[in-house]
């Protein structure tokens, strides 16, 4: 699945909030400031640093207009679809936040800022199960036949260079070589590994 900045790329399956059923929020926030609450809060939860965050590795979209570097533009009038989903991956899995509960975009940017932040509680204070039991209702699902993306299918996080994602391939491609891997779909998921494998070496340079 293709994921846009603009317009709104609402995740597959995921229930809308319909018109007459959306609230005013109480957050204090501007568009501006809950925009960069999101990226800050993904950069914390990576353990890394928003400058070092490259561009596509936090996908804001929203049916806002983009800066150049492609995040939301901020003092435009709301859109009629004030929802907000973003995308980022996380631990090799892509992940996706949606919130159209509110009326205002940036009220709606503000409420995933701040799940994150409570994610990153858990993460600090929880154990591993309690953060991979929470994530799991925010793991982004493919339309119908989609064709899985080479990070996920290689369980490459976002931030991973050509030689990280070369020893995640080999690691996979050991496992489920036909010669070594007696399972009927062992071919098919071998097939997927090298395709993801080439679009790798396209993506990040050989």
């Amino acid at each position: 699945m293709t994921i846009d900045s603009y317009p709104l790329c609402w995740p597959h399956g995921r229930k809308r909030t319909g018109k007459w059923y959306q609230e005013g929020a109480k957050f204090d926030t501007s568009f501006a400031r809950a925009r960069d609450s999101i990226i800050r809060e993904v950069a914390l939860l990576k353990d890394t640093h928003v400058k070092w965050l490259r561009e596509g590795d936090v996908i804001i979209s929203t049916n806002i207009a983009l800066r150049r570097d492609g995040y939301p533009l901020a003092n435009q009038r709301q859109p009629e679809d004030t929802g907000v989903a973003v995308y980022f991956t996380y631990n090799g899995k892509q992940q996706c936040f949606a919130c159209d509960r509110w009326k205002k975009i940036e009220d709606n940017m503000q409420a995933i800022a701040k799940t994150i932040e409570a994610l990153r509680g858990i993460s600090r204070w929880g154990t591993g199960d309690m953060l991979a039991a929470a994530f799991t209702g925010f793991v982004a699902l493919p339309a119908p036949d989609a064709k899985r993306g080479w990070r996920e299918v290689l369980g490459a996080d976002l931030g991973d260079d050509l030689a990280t994602v070369r020893a995640k391939y080999r690691d996979l491609a050991s496992r489920y070589h036909p010669d070594r891997n007696a399972h009927a779909d062992a071919p098919k998921r071998m097939a997927e590994i090298n395709r993801a494998w080439d679009e790798a070496q396209m993506e990040l340079g050989t």
